[in-house]
């Protein structure tokens, strides 16, 4: 029996692949009671269309290793159609990108914002489907848009009004098909592997670096995170 299931989106996997965190994410997945999945529109993000490019292409060859070694597995290990996620992920992709309707660049009539993309709409959409199917499952996003959506869209209207230097109105307001998700980041695992021992470099600034080394390189968390989060550390460190 499956017991829990954390869906790794794009950003996270290339978050921790960028640090060289390929080996740690190896020793989470020996210590964690169930599966890590992707998506086949995640897999096309961070494999299929990267290692055509150079400079992408050592990084997707390294995910590819990952998903060779089934570290990451494919929705089929979870009992889950490509076509459930697919529709699924249509309709997520409908609500979630009209939304929000704003004047995005110059004097162009305002017109409705694209919030999310095909590989973060997928995740969510896997999501969803395996809590509907009563399996515990948690998504690890980096990407500070899609995590609002699902844990405080209200401050998501703020939010691409300072990106988007523009006044953004709710065309739809449509959140309470997002309520439900659970997140985590590559700053909360990498958190968690320092926690067990399992980064191999050894020294007392560690933490400090991992997090903010996963902040430069696209995760989205605050120095007053950074900070709690040391303090957390420091406290069980103490006890």
């Amino acid at each position: 029996m499956i017991q829990k299931i954390i869906i790794f989106d794009a950003s996270t996997l290339i978050t921790l692949v960028m640090n060289g965190l390929t080996e740690e994410l190896r020793s989470l997945k020996k210590i964690f009671s169930g599966k890590f999945i992707i998506t086949n529109e995640v897999k096309k993000e961070i494999v299929d269309k990267p290692i055509t490019i150079d400079r992408f292409k050592l990084e997707a060859l390294r995910l590819k290793q990952l998903i060779d070694e089934k570290i990451l597995e494919m929705p089929v290990a979870v009992k889950v159609k490509d076509e459930e996620i697919s529709k699924e992920t249509n309709k997520i992709l409908s609500t979630a990108n009209n939304i929000f309707i704003g004047q995005v660049r110059g004097n162009h009539p305002p017109r409705t914002i694209k919030i999310i993309d095909l590989g973060e709409a997928s995740c969510l959409a896997l999501s969803k489907i395996l809590t509907q199917k009563g399996i515990e499952n948690i998504l690890a996003v980096d990407e500070r848009t899609t995590r609002m959506l699902g844990e405080k869209p209200e401050n998501l209207q703020q939010l691409l009004e300072r990106k988007l230097r523009s006044r953004i109105d709710l065309k739809e307001k449509n959140f309470e098909f997002f309520k439900g998700f659970n997140f985590i980041r590559s700053a909360e695992l990498v958190y968690v592997a320092n926690k067990k021992g399992l980064v191999k470099l050894k020294n007392h600034v560690v933490l400090d670096a991992l997090l903010y080394a996963v902040k430069f390189k696209g995760c989205a968390i605050s120095m007053d995170e950074i900070k709690e989060m040391k303090r957390l550390n420091e406290g069980i460190n103490k006890t």
